[in-house]
């Protein structure tokens, strides 16, 4: 199995996106049109954080909303904070109608995640694999009233180095654990595997090459 550093994996999408020309927004559809395909009934429940896993977390939100489950998100920031290709997709399910609970306290990230008791499934869009540190603040409670159902993780479980494979003080215990392109190098720790789950790898459009100095030497030269 093939895997990449957090660094090699930003650099295969910088590639991807602005050198081969593929939109970030295809990327991101891609990215939570693979965590949709393992959800089959609902409630279904999703919990964002700001940034691009969040963002993938508003496409599994709109493909379940539009799928007829009844869809709950939890996102642990001020909507109005989003921006980017996340804003385009949290913009797209709310203009749809879903409906999202913003949390920006701890008091209010606790009561919001407890309220998805009773989910059939949860989605963990929380954090990327830029994670490195000690995770505190509203993910760190969020993380801390997980409720015990079933759990997809988005390109990596939230609060676990990538890289490493540890819990950055703290990580999501995952049942499925959906990356992108490529497995990250800490997932063939012995140290994640408590955290991933079944780990798959989905293809989201990302060529090889952009993984792969020697192959995209060759593109390069062509």
């Amino acid at each position: 199995m093939k895997t990449l550093s957090v660094a090699q994996m930003r650099e295969a999408d910088r590639r991807c996106i602005k050198e081969i020309g593929i939109p970030g927004c295809v990327l991101m559809n891609n990215a939570g049109t693979a965590v949709f395909r393992h959800i089959h009934s609902g409630p279904v429940g999703v919990v964002c954080g700001k940034g691009n896993n969040g963002g993938d977390g508003f496409v599994v939100a709109r493909l379940s909303l539009l799928a007829g489950y009844e869809t709950r998100v939890v996102l642990a920031a001020n909507p109005e904070s989003i921006q980017g290709d996340a804003a385009v997709f949290m913009n797209a399910f709310v203009q749809l109608g879903g409906i999202i609970l913003a949390a920006e306290t701890s008091k209010e990230v606790s009561s919001a995640v407890h309220s998805l008791n009773g989910c059939a499934v949860l989605v963990d869009a929380l954090l990327g694999t830029g994670t490195h540190g000690i995770v505190r603040g509203l993910i760190r409670t969020a993380i801390e009233t997980w409720p015990a159902i079933h759990t997809i993780s988005v390109d990596v479980p939230s609060g676990l180095n990538a890289d490493s494979g540890e819990a950055c003080g703290i990580a999501i215990r995952a049942d499925k654990t959906v990356t992108f392109g490529f497995a990250k190098n800490g997932f063939s720790t012995a140290i994640a595997k408590p955290f991933l789950g079944n780990l798959e790898i989905a293809d989201i459009g990302i060529p090889n090459c952009c993984g792969d100095d020697t192959l995209w030497g060759k593109y390069k030269n062509i």
